[in-house]
């Protein structure tokens, strides 16, 4: 599978994540340590140690758009796109390797995606793509459904998600793309159609979703422990900034005490500026990832069954209970 990895934070340079660290998401592109099965068990090739078959990396740096850059060389052959890391410092960036799961390796199906202020990218697979593929693109808004380039499940996932309301309630668009996945998956006897890391963004939020559908293990994710997880680079230490928010598919150094991994059972995290995140319970616990627990007001969430202790856990079986994301906006309240 592909690997991906999102940083928010005060800004830093594109290198100090992507190339520098001893196990960069560069040299995972040549030897990722924890390739994953696909959704599809049976295939000749159920877990990818190379990721070859493009690269992109998505940023936010003051403008109305995200920049993005996209191209099909392998990502340790990509010159560009290391003097590009080397000379843009970010607070807010999403960067993808991605190993083909069966569509064709060209730009248009590298991820990033953009479309608007969202970039959207994508770990995992929809199984037996090529026979949902048609009831899929049929629920895509028809004013949407041209702007897509590429022939891959992922962006198809992005344009579902966006018909569904993605850039005005994340949290019911994103369950509603898996729902409706699930759904015609079921009819045309599909078993098990999903599974996924996801990573999204408006430039002002940064979310975060692991799923898989019942009977598959979901794609490894982990996020940085604190916001001193330490980076061995070029042989010294370097500290992340204070508000630091790593979330990846597998770690950037070998040491187990700077991560944790996101529960299989999906825990969202959320990030805004200084604030690292996971959302609990029905009691609307708020767990800060760098701090001790305090107690807040989140409107809208659900019940999800998490390794933290307190509160409602809803039937782990259930849509639910297995996908949420939360919106922090500008307002939330935090007491």
């Amino acid at each position: 599978m592909c690997r991906w990895i999102a940083y928010s934070g005060s800004p830093v340079s594109l290198d100090s994540l992507l190339f520098k660290p001893e196990h960069s998401l560069i040299d995972q592109s040549r030897h990722s340590r924890r390739g994953t099965p696909g959704a599809n068990p049976d295939k000749d090739h159920p877990a990818f140690f190379m990721n070859g078959d493009g690269v992109g990396v998505g940023w936010y740096s003051g403008s109305t758009w995200p920049g993005v850059y996209r191209d099909i060389q392998p990502a340790w052959n990509d010159r560009n796109l290391q003097n590009v890391a080397e000379h843009t410092t970010s607070g807010l960036f999403l960067a993808h390797i991605r190993a083909s799961s069966g569509s064709a390796i060209q730009q248009t199906n590298c991820h990033p995606f953009r479309h608007d202020r969202w970039l959207f990218q994508h770990n995992g697979e929809i199984n037996n793509f090529p026979r949902l593929k048609r009831a899929i693109d049929l629920e895509i808004e028809p004013e949407l459904y041209p702007l897509m380039e590429g022939s891959t499940d992922s962006e198809r996932m992005f344009f579902l998600a966006l018909t569904y309301g993605l850039m005005d309630n994340p949290r019911a668009a994103l369950q509603k793309m898996v729902a409706h996945i699930e759904k015609i998956a079921q009819a045309e006897s599909v078993p098990a159609p999903l599974v996924m890391t996801l990573a999204i963004s408006n430039g002002e939020q940064l979310f975060v979703v692991r799923y898989a559908s019942p009977g598959n293990p979901p794609p490894s994710l982990y996020h940085n422990r604190s916001a001193h997880a330490i980076r061995e680079i070029d042989g010294r230490n370097e500290q992340l900034p204070d508000d630091a928010l790593i979330v990846l598919s597998e770690p950037i150094d070998e040491v187990s005490e700077h991560w944790e991994e996101v529960p299989e059972v999906d825990q969202p995290l959320g990030h805004r500026r200084g604030y690292a995140m996971s959302f609990v319970l029905g009691e609307r616990e708020v767990r800060n990832l760098n701090r001790p627990v305090c107690r807040g007001r989140l409107e809208g969430t659900s019940s999800l069954h998490v390794s933290v202790s307190g509160g409602h856990v809803a039937d782990p079986g259930s849509l639910e209970s297995r996908l949420l994301v939360q919106r922090l906006g500008r307002n939330d309240h935090f007491a």
